[in-house]
């Protein structure tokens, strides 16, 4: 087949998928036309977008979502990892409305945050002393804002090309127009000798290491011998040590960093925590948070209204210290292991560039034959940068088709109500995808 040959074909494929879908989902098309006149791209986060319209939620229990139109779906996205409860779990919710029946907005401490502040120090060895904000981007910005301010002659943070830490900390495609003002250090994940040297060529003025033990955008862990260098290197310099791990503090009752056994400086936290309200929080040894303690004359005020608001505090409560626990992470792991597993398998046996990467709940979809060197500032070809995009929306429209929600771009994170047949079903479905489309596939992705 043609070069020609293959984009026509692809391009045929995607209309007939989308024209399948529009007709599918009338109503969300018509939502999504309203919004449009209000919002530029009828969209407030841009994550949730995807063509041609993105399909608008009624209702959802465990883990089902409805939409619009009445179709249901199996939610395997669970809000990029935020719904790790699920959609109805009793004691959460049950929490949140007790806590919203007794008052909101109390302008004053609640009994509910010194206790989820307990919850969390007890669970991350690494964390003596916490504070709550209210996102992972809050989180990540206040723990870099706390290391400048006790290192004022160091003007750098080494980061890494890949990443993502909130919305104006993205550095998927490197540094961003929307990136954060800052003295960025751009390195390449999980490249230990160049990390190593670059760190030892610019440690006198780098006043942190802000690091996702595992890479979110497409679950790429990082090994451990990248992350024990990150470790040693820092103590070496006097570098503050920043793990975020606002997404993969699920992975185990500690985090990955309780996986690996390596204690960060300064931890980061959010999504599921506060139980489906928007939550985040940032911790790490005592000398260091004590600086922020209002008791000392020369202490570093941190604000923010609706840190401690009570539905966060009240749900992340009940969440992590009635729903979570060991054997509840256990299980949830175990079962995103196994799907990965299976979905590596099928890909293998079909002879097509399909791969899933991740540890434990949290798994990566990719259409590719390698997802190694994690170097997106890579020349890259694109031409082939869009074809792959076009599969990954075949993709997608045709899990939607089966019942399944997952992100555009392969993104996954099971919640606690996934069952086995959940995961065999969605195993089902892609075998089937795979199958109809194994020909175009090996013919649009080189290998």
């Amino acid at each position: 087949m043609s070069v020609a040959a293959e984009e026509q074909a692809l391009a045929a494929a995607l209309a007939a998928a989308e024209a399948a879908y529009l007709s599918k989902h009338p109503q969300s098309a018509a939502r999504h036309a309203h919004a449009l006149r209000f919002m530029p791209g009828g969209n407030t986060r841009s994550v949730l977008h995807y063509a041609p319209f993105p399909l608008t939620w009624t209702r959802a229990a465990g883990n089902r979502l409805t939409d619009l139109d009445g179709g249901e779906y199996v939610d395997l996205l669970g809000e990029y990892s935020a719904g790790l409860y699920g959609h109805s779990n009793p004691v959460v919710n049950g929490a949140i409305k007790a806590a919203v029946d007794a008052g909101t907005v109390l302008g004053g401490p609640n009994v509910f945050e010194g206790r989820l502040a307990e919850a969390i120090c007890a669970r991350f060895p690494s964390i003596e002393l916490v504070r709550f904000t209210n996102s992972g981007t809050e989180a990540n910005l206040m723990a870099l804002a706390l290391c400048r301010a006790l290192a004022p002659d160091r003007s750098l943070v080494l980061v890494f090309a890949g990443g993502y830490h909130g919305g104006v900390l993205d550095f998927r495609n490197g540094i961003g127009p929307l990136t954060a003002p800052g003295g960025w250090l751009l390195g390449t994940y999980n490249d230990v000798q160049g990390t190593r040297t670059l760190l030892r060529e610019n440690a006198a003025r780098v006043a942190a290491v802000l690091v996702e033990p595992m890479l979110g955008g497409g679950c790429i862990p990082g090994t451990v011998a990248f992350l024990e260098m990150l470790r040693n290197e820092c103590s070496a310099h006097g570098i503050a040590l920043i793990f975020d791990e606002v997404m993969t503090s699920r992975l185990s009752t500690s985090g990955l960093q309780g996986l690996h056994g390596i204690r960060p400086d300064l931890t980061t936290l959010g999504k599921y925590l506060g139980g489906g309200a928007s939550f985040g929080a940032f911790g790490g040894r005592a000398e260091r948070m004590q600086w922020l303690d209002p008791g000392r004359a020369d202490s570093f005020a941190h604000a923010g209204t609706f840190n401690n608001n009570v539905m966060s505090m009240a749900g992340g409560l009940a969440g992590l210290t009635e729903v979570f626990t060991p054997a509840a992470c256990s299980r949830l792991n175990a079962l995103g292991d196994h799907l990965r597993e299976r979905l590596i398998g099928i890909g293998r046996a079909h002879g097509v560039p399909f791969l899933a990467t991740g540890v434990g709940s949290l798994i990566g979809l990719h259409f590719a034959r390698s997802v190694f060197p994690v170097d997106p500032l890579a020349r890259r070809c694109a031409a082939l940068d869009a074809q792959r995009r076009s599969v990954e929306a075949l993709f997608h429209l045709a899990m939607l088709d089966s019942g399944f929600y997952l992100s555009r771009r392969g993104y996954m994170a099971l919640s606690l109500p996934t069952t086995a047949d959940d995961c065999e079903g969605f195993s089902a479905a892609v075998d089937a995808f795979l199958v109809d489309h194994r020909l175009l596939l090996r013919a649009v992705i080189p290998g």
